[in-house]
């Protein structure tokens, strides 16, 4: 039975989750139908607009991303802080992007209406504006705000109704540097591990291929959260951990995958693994069947059983696998 979304989701713990959203009826979100011949691979382009679009409304950054055939994998980390400093009327704005709101909060927007609110009227609109910041910090509206039009646009190129996605999104909640950054991998190199593309630079909709083209120029894109580096702990919300060392890894390791055979890293990889606590051995295996060997949240032992407790979980999930691949260097 499906785990509700108050035991997998613990802002407490970690503000990073891995997010993975499956179609339903073989439909497509990119590729080319073997049967019709019909290409859906400007549906790529619809899924990233629109996952751009949220992350600039909701307080919820983008760390990884992957779109493939038929499911849609998302590494994402919720920013608390960001929207406490927030007030009321740019809460009600980002609101509006993508919702009506309310006649009252349309009202209050409005700057072309001059007629005041009293005093019953503005207490309304700060309560309403609570519950949109409590929304604007949520994994599963933001899914919803994503979904929901991809859906609604898939059904009308395809001349039917019904349900285009699953109805429950994956969610993994992703304690510690280790257990971020292989999951970060494992879904930068979904296509190439699919065979979809022959390196990570040439996996086109993944958040690696961008990092990779910013990199180049010595930059770091926009449109996702950055690496901040092991020395920036000061820092405002980031990976803390340095780009250059992940491209090493995601490029080492791809090389490996792609080479349709278990290969060896080499040792300036090893060295960073090293500093992550886990061996090569276990990096492969974390990279290449990250889902299947954790099933809920993903961590150390100690992370693990502090998660649990936190959620109310009478027993800790995938503590064996955490001690096996996340406790091994």
């Amino acid at each position: 039975m499906p785990k509700p979304r108050s035991q997998q989701i613990s802002l407490l713990d970690t503000p990073f989750y891995h997010i993975c959203s499956r179609t339903v009826r073989k439909a497509f979100l990119c590729g080319v139908d073997k049967v019709t011949g019909v290409s859906f691979e400007h549906r790529r382009t619809w899924i990233e607009k629109r996952l751009f679009q949220l992350s600039q409304v909701f307080s919820i950054d983008i760390c990884a991303h992957a779109v493939m055939h038929n499911h849609l994998h998302l590494v994402l980390c919720v920013d608390v802080e960001k929207v406490k400093k927030w007030s009321t009327g740019e809460v009600i704005e980002r609101w509006h992007q993508l919702f009506k709101g309310t006649l009252l909060t349309q009202k209050y927007s409005n700057q072309l209406d001059n007629q005041p609110l009293d005093k019953y009227q503005l207490e309304m609109i700060e309560s309403t504006a609570d519950i949109y910041k409590q929304r604007l910090m949520d994994i599963s509206w933001f899914m919803r705000s994503l979904n929901e039009p991809i859906a609604r646009q898939a059904n009308r190129e395809d001349n039917c109704t019904g349900h285009f996605w699953e109805g429950r999104f994956k969610s993994q909640a992703l304690l510690d540097e280790g257990a971020l950054l292989s999951c970060m991998a494992y879904v930068d190199l979904n296509p190439v591990r699919a065979g979809i593309a022959p390196t990570p630079e040439q996996s086109d909709f993944t958040s690696i291929q961008l990092r990779i083209q910013a990199a180049i120029k010595g930059e770091q894109p926009t449109a996702l959260l950055p690496f901040t580096g092991d020395e920036h702990q000061h820092k405002p919300l980031g990976i803390r951990f340095s780009l250059q060392d992940y491209l090493t890894l995601v490029d080492e390791t791809g090389r490996i995958l792609r080479d349709d055979k278990r290969g060896v890293i080499n040792s300036k990889a090893v060295n960073i693994l090293a500093r992550l606590h886990v061996s090569d051995e276990n990096w492969l295996k974390l990279t290449t069947d990250f889902e299947s060997i954790f099933t809920g949240a993903v961590g150390t032992a100690e992370h693990l059983c502090e998660f649990s407790e936190h959620v109310g979980l009478q027993r800790t999930h995938g503590i064996a696998n955490a001690q096996l691949c996340l406790n091994s260097a």
